[in-house]
């Protein structure tokens, strides 16, 4: 069985390591934070490459929690701030 190469930063010309990192994204005011998530990250600068995989499932995850915020900001929730866990 073949392994693929470990990719490789092409800034800084160093290996990057598979671990956990934070997914950050903000929209029309809202931010979306999804921590522990395993990407291949370069140790210089800490820039994240999502696998395939895993981007198709933060697209997903993270459109869920911003159509849910955008509701809560709508009716004009006292609640500004959620955390959820799926363990």
């Amino acid at each position: 069985m073949a392994t693929k190469p470990t990719p490789v930063c092409g800034q800084h010309n160093r290996e990057k390591k598979w671990q956990p990192t934070i997914f950050e994204y903000n929209e029309d005011g809202i931010a979306v934070r999804v921590p522990n998530v395993y990407a291949w990250v370069c140790p210089e600068d800490g820039e994240a490459s999502f696998t395939p995989e895993i981007t198709d499932d933060l697209i997903v995850t993270v459109r869920e929690f911003v159509e849910t915020a955008k509701r809560a900001k709508a009716r004009r929730s006292s609640l500004t701030e959620y955390v959820v866990a799926v363990g």
